[in-house]
């Protein structure tokens, strides 16, 4: 019995250790210099704008901002849950155009609702990423002059990437003390663990759902016009790179799981792969086809994650903020 326990212990020490450093590097790896990068990148969006806010001197800058968010898009815990910001920064899908309904409001409104303080209290359907997008490549253009909204929204989100960026060693900090003395976040390094976890996982879940699921619709009735950033035509790119995003964050965790890796692997270059921007060939049979092979191979990487990867790190699949009640 003695010798079953004592092994039982080196087990549990075992595991330990590399939890630690597993957390280290994800958070250290990846989201830490993300949230920079975010920030830098939305920090010369606000500075391009400011310069020059016609749409093609703005779009180079907000399409580098849309790429460095994704690289951390999927992580739904710490300072960017804080006063709704990933909301503001990123709100999609926007099905009843409430975004829209909103900047039409406020490009007829006083100007004094587009001062820092007051655009801040502003609808998240009509601020950060997807706002500007509706401006930069408007489906009809907007009544007015659309620059001073343009100039808000890019400083708006600037702020409150540099918001998350300033806050997030604070967060780090507590994700990479879990266990010990005084952290009631997180009372163990496999709770923090698991909850890295969880958000790779749904983010997976996301791409299935949302950024493919939305525009696939079904074979007899597909929505091309419900993919995510149409208009800017970069619906696949968009996948393609929080899969690769998603894939850095998944080695990070545990570069011993490599049939999930494999699987990964082959999601990022199907999709890499697609040529069709703005998922416009869904409503084609062959287009379609090819769309839902993407979503397969990403389905079936989340499923392998979840049965090798959870039981390497001795995790499962917690809850998460975009579960809902």
């Amino acid at each position: 019995m003695m010798v079953r326990i004592t092994a039982l212990v080196l087990g549990f020490g075992l595991m330990a250790a590399p939890a630690l450093a597993d957390l280290k590097q994800a958070v250290e790896g990846q989201l830490t210099p993300g949230y920079a990068a975010f920030a830098k990148a939305s920090a010369d969006l606000a500075a391009a704008a400011d310069k020059d806010c016609s749409p093609e001197a703005v779009k180079p800058a907000w399409n580098a901002a849309y790429d460095a968010w994704l690289a951390v898009s999927f992580f739904h815990l710490g300072p960017v849950e804080d006063d709704g910001r990933a909301l503001a920064i990123h709100f999609w899908p926007d099905p009843k155009g409430l975004g829209a309904k909103a900047q039409r409001a406020l490009l007829s409104g006083d100007a004094a609702a587009l001062e820092p303080a007051a655009f801040a209290d502003q609808s998240v359907a009509a601020r950060g990423l997807m706002g500007l997008e509706r401006l930069l490549y408007p489906d009809t253009p907007f009544e007015g002059d659309a620059c001073p909204l343009i100039r808000a929204t890019a400083s708006d989100l600037a702020r409150m990437a540099s918001g998350v960026n300033a806050d997030w060693p604070a967060y780090a900090a507590t994700l990479l003390t879990a266990g010990e003395p005084g952290n009631t976040a997180f009372l163990s390094p496999q709770e923090a663990l698991q909850a890295l976890f969880t958000q790779g996982a749904t983010g997976l879940e996301a791409i299935v759902d949302q950024q493919l699921g939305r525009p696939l619709g079904s074979f007899d009735k597909p929505h091309p016009e419900r993919a995510e950033s149409g208009a800017a035509g970069r619906s696949q790119r968009n996948v393609a790179l929080m899969l690769q995003a998603l894939r850095g964050f998944a080695a990070a965790l545990d570069d011993k799981s490599v049939l999930t890796l494999a699987g990964l692997d082959r999601a990022v270059g199907l999709a890499e792969k697609l040529d069709d921007p703005a998922f416009a060939a869904v409503g084609d049979p062959q287009g379609h086809l090819r769309v839902e092979i993407v979503q397969q191979a990403v389905k079936a990487a989340r499923d392998t994650m979840i049965a090798e990867m959870a039981p390497a790190l001795g995790v499962d699949l917690g809850f998460n903020s975009q579960d809902g009640d």
